[in-house]
């Protein structure tokens, strides 16, 4: 069966790899365009772009799929086009192409968190399962009919880098079972059932903590950005970087913001009771360990976070 791959971001990869393990004809491979990298802001392929050049698999590199976009894929004449993470609206015309669809590799149990961020809203509104699913994509925002799911277990200290990396190589797996069903003509899917809720993409303001919220609300928060866009808090009018921080439920005595040096940890008082910080990144500096970070301040006890 000839495949159109379209994907963008290393959690694509695995997908690409299983497919082309599988033994499917992997036909061409759609994907954003090169972007600007690093402090030099080096223009550098995407990783599924990069992937499918060591594989030897022709790119098309679109930012959307608009008419030109659309022949080409024509031109490639799919069976199936498989998608994970492209990162861009397939339109009806390029829908039609494919003879069986377009199947969308999706990191949530729809119709829970339709969108652009289903690990990250999972995480932070403190789910205790996810998953993974394949269904057909439609016109609409991930409303589409389901071939298979697969579960997966939020783990406590889990980051939304963490579970992304867990669901992408189960959701390969995944992916190629649903193909083999599709060629075999055996896929069955069936239509969304349960409560929608919606998971819009992250913007930087998704990791300002607010102190006075409770630890728990801040801990989720916390780890659904990391490690894009981040936690982050002021400092003297400073944007200053965090990284996921451990619950202190034993401290109570801190007020909102306000950081205690105890040993080798470092604790910031919430609404409720104390968190600890694992790393911080202070403005025009490298991430360095809270403990490091505290040595180096004159009067610790003073320090508030905005």
């Amino acid at each position: 069966m000839r495949v159109l791959f379209a994907g963008t971001p290393a959690v694509a990869v695995p997908s690409l790899d299983a497919l082309v393990k599988a033994g499917f004809d992997v036909v061409a491979v759609l994907t954003r365009p090169d972007a600007p990298l690093g402090r030099k802001r080096v223009m550098t392929p995407s990783p599924v772009a990069a992937r499918a050049e060591e594989l030897g698999i022709d790119i098309i590199r679109a930012a959307k799929v608009d008419a030109d976009t659309t022949a080409r894929i024509a031109e490639c004449a799919p069976d199936v086009a498989a998608i994970v993470a492209y990162g861009g609206i397939v339109p009806r015309p390029a829908l039609d192409i494919p003879a069986h669809g377009w199947v969308n590799l999706h990191f949530s149990l729809l119709p829970a968190w339709r969108g652009a961020a289903p690990v990250q809203r999972s995480l932070m509104a403190g789910d205790d399962i996810t998953g993974a699913v394949t269904f057909q994509l439609e016109e609409g925002l991930d409303t589409g009919p389901v071939f298979g799911t697969l579960t997966e277990s939020v783990r406590p200290d889990d980051t939304a880098g963490d579970l992304l990396e867990r669901l992408s190589v189960s959701g390969a797996v995944l992916l190629g079972q649903t193909l083999s069903a599709i060629e075999a003509g055996q896929a069955s899917p069936q239509p969304q059932a349960g409560e929608v809720s919606l998971a819009p993409k992250l913007t930087l303001e998704d990791g300002r903590l607010d102190w006075q919220k409770p630890a728990l609300a801040l801990d989720r928060q916390a780890r659904g950005v990391t490690p894009e866009p981040g936690a982050w808090t002021t400092l003297e009018g400073h944007r200053v970087k965090l990284e996921p921080v451990g619950l202190r439920p034993e401290v109570k005595d801190l007020a909102p913001g306000t950081i205690r040096v105890d040993g080798k940890s470092v604790l910031v008082g919430t609404g409720s009771h104390a968190v600890e910080l694992g790393r911080i990144q202070p403005a025009g500096k490298k991430m360095m360990s809270s403990a490091d970070w505290a040595r180096g301040l004159a009067a610790p006890e003073r320090v508030v976070f905005e």
